[in-house]
């Protein structure tokens, strides 16, 4: 029999430390390496790009106004750049999607996209932290002083000076004691999706087929129980004659663990349903079989954090000019209901951005903190709009930015807030970022 280990768990210090792998959480360890900061880039799975991979989202969009003014650029570029290099990314396009809207967007092939960012996180000198998850945080006061992180070595501690949360769920910052962003009277989180890949297509069929037909093919499979919202949604995997599809709707609360798991469940039967429907029905299909899901559901919405300040709706559409601006974007107000099968969508005006300032980054309860993704401090519908992942990466960028700059800056104890957001716009600016 084995007896119990008596050692000490192992401790690593580091400048920052990143929990959560997705493109928002990879990208801000690459960028703070990039500015000579000593990283840790934790996540759970044994591959990076969250929502981009496991979720296999397939295509990264909204690079542009509608009239075509680029908002988003640096590291979000260099991605692509570098899927191109394996051939495995589109040429950006502006489509019409099945429900009607006119969106832009770069197909991508989810399983290069693992290879990318590997390449970009190992020639940063970023030590990846893989199949690890988040046991426990310890705070002294309103600092973060060490993470447990529980890997098949065991527990390992890691002891940062700045923690960036790109975990998606916040979990690092409920352990730590942050606080959240109830959802308003009337709110309802939005819902996942799986997304699952079908082959063969016949794409110069299925892309000559009218957009009235094929809202109709999606309302009727809608109707009939087969499709879970009304819509046909796909993007092509590039170079091949699949597509993914993202056309299911799960209502699920994902920090649920028991409701997760029955989210997962779900979204196959939804997913078998629909490739179905769509070999039967749709043009250009006929030959198609399911032949892959998701590695998980894509999540929209879960906790999102209360930060020095929380970006609004209103702020988007108006929009405010940010002192403090560190990303732009341009993709609309686009709710998923829980409900139903339609969206709630509104658009841009032709030549609208806006701005997401540095303080919905900074949890109001810590000051080494840093939130990245599909939690900042934002509102439910404000969510909707920059919880994209072209949006997430150059946020990204900014907190992995900001977090290197200010460890250079400080010594002992780091303050997130103390940073000049003039030197933080200024470095973003220089590394290709666009901020307005």
């Amino acid at each position: 029999m084995n007896k119990p280990s008596t050692h000490s768990p192992p401790t690593f210090t580091c400048d920052v430390f990143v929990c959560g792998g997705g493109v928002a959480g990879t990208i801000a360890a690459v960028a703070a390496a990039r500015n000579g900061a000593r990283v840790f880039l934790a996540e759970r799975y044994g591959f990076l790009g969250g929502n981009a991979t496991a979720g296999a989202v397939a295509q990264f969009n909204s690079w542009q106004t509608a009239n075509g003014r680029k908002v988003v650029a640096g590291l979000a570029d260099e991605v692509v750049q570098r899927l191109r290099s394996y051939g495995a990314a589109a040429d950006h396009q502006v489509f019409v999607m099945s429900t009607g809207h006119t969106m832009d967007r770069v197909e991508y092939a989810p399983e290069i996209l693992k290879l990318v960012l590997d390449d970009m996180v190992c020639e940063a000198g970023v030590q990846p932290l893989l199949h690890a998850q988040l046991l426990d945080v310890a705070c002294e006061g309103r600092c973060v002083k060490s993470v447990q992180m529980l890997t098949k070595s065991g527990v390992i501690t890691i002891e940062p000076r700045v923690l960036i949360d790109a975990s998606g769920d916040l979990d690092a910052l409920r352990k730590a004691g942050g606080t959240f962003l109830p959802l308003s009277e009337g709110e309802s989180l939005q819902p996942a999706t799986m997304m699952f890949r079908f082959g063969p297509v016949d794409f110069e069929r299925f892309n000559q087929t009218s957009k009235e037909d094929i809202k109709a093919l999606a309302k009727r499979g809608f109707e009939t129980g087969a499709l879970a919202r009304a819509a046909l949604h796909a993007s092509r995997n590039p170079y091949s004659d699949d597509a993914w599809f993202n056309i299911s709707r799960l209502s699920v609360d994902a920090t649920d663990a028991l409701a997760l798991g029955q989210a997962e469940m779900e979204g196959r039967q939804q997913a078998w349903r629909a490739a179905t429907f769509i070999r039967t029905h749709v043009p250009g299909c006929e030959s198609g079989q399911l032949q892959a899901f998701a590695t998980q559901v894509g999540i929209r919405e879960t906790r999102r954090a209360q930060g020095d300040h929380v970006l609004t709706a209103q702020e988007l559409l108006t929009p405010v000019v940010f002192e403090d601006a560190i990303a732009a974007g341009a993709y609309p107000i686009d709710i998923h209901p829980a409900q139903g099968g339609d969206l709630i969508y509104k658009a841009m005006d032709e030549d609208h951005a806006y701005q997401i300032p540095y303080r919905s980054l900074i949890p109001i309860s810590l000051d080494n903190a840093l939130v990245v993704g599909r939690g900042i401090s934002a509102d439910h519908e404000a969510l909707a709009a920059i919880r994209v992942m072209t949006i997430s990466m150059a946020v990204g960028q900014a907190a992995g930015t900001a977090a290197s700059l200010a460890c250079k800056d400080q010594a002992g104890n780091v303050s997130v807030r103390s940073l000049n957001r003039q030197t933080l716009q200024t470095s973003l600016a220089q590394s290709g970022a666009i901020l307005k």
